[in-house]
């Protein structure tokens, strides 16, 4: 069960570093979350592990946070915030593919002990990162659409958690699919690779379910008058402005 445990605790992580970005900087904050989280899943997502009996990959809580910000994001502060949290996670992925593979290509001092370490995680990358931008794009631009989609069909404030898994739930399992075809066909046998795409949704839906309060949790800040006041101060001493909210 160490696994097991480790996995409860990184969730726990994640969801404490959300909430307090959030709770700190607002829409800034979580906006900053989004490059974290894209390039550490893609990094976590190459070592395969144990979990609860099947094969799978790290990354899934990552990758699956990605989905809490551009949720709250659409909730609290409109399509154009959400979809913006979308186009940082393509520009990062993007620059960290083609930075860490040109620094591959130096040729290594006689005393260094990391080449072959970084060529082991980041010659995958490109792959990785086709996979991430062609699951990303698919499953993050229909989570951002199912969202305002099924917000218009239930637009009560008790209704979010519709709302958030509704839409979470079918782009988590468009994005499984799509990455792990891309990403793991062919690398592992064909019963390891079943296994991966469907743990892989299985735990990004755990994931969906716990971060439900994390949505509430988050529009009742956004609803504190006061809170906002404070966000906007501290972003104003940061030089940087929330994007104009956008229903």
């Amino acid at each position: 069960m160490y696994n097991e445990l480790l996995w409860v605790v990184m969730i726990a992580a994640n969801f404490l570093i959300i909430l307090a970005l959030y709770r700190w900087l607002g829409q800034i904050g979580i906006l900053l979350w989004i490059p974290i989280a894209v390039i550490l899943a893609n990094i976590q997502v190459i070592k395969a592990v144990e979990l609860f009996g099947f094969n799978a990959t790290l990354g899934n809580i990552l990758y699956g946070t990605t989905f809490l910000v551009t949720d709250i994001l659409s909730e609290n502060h409109g399509k154009r915030s959400a979809r913006l949290a979308v186009y940082i996670g393509f520009i990062a992925l993007i620059a960290a593919t083609v930075l860490m593979n040109l620094a591959l290509l130096f040729v290594p001092a006689a005393e260094d002990f990391s080449q072959e370490s970084l060529q082991t995680i980041f010659s995958l990358l490109p792959r990785i990162t086709l996979a991430s931008l062609l699951a990303y794009s698919m499953s993050q631009l229909h989570d951002v659409w199912a969202f305002h989609l099924w917000r218009k069909r239930f637009p009560a404030k008790r209704a979010l958690w519709i709302r958030n898994l509704a839409s979470t739930g079918i782009s988590q399992a468009l994005d499984s699919l799509v990455f792990t075809t891309v990403a793991f066909y062919g690398v592992f046998s064909i019963s390891v690779f079943w296994d991966i795409v469907l743990t892989t949704y299985f735990l990004k839906l755990i994931v969906a379910f716990l971060d439900t309060p994390m949505v509430y949790m988050a529009q009742r800040w956004h609803d504190n008058p006061e809170l906002r006041r404070q966000w906007q101060r501290r972003t104003s001493m940061l030089g940087v402005a929330e994007i104009e909210e956008e229903q």
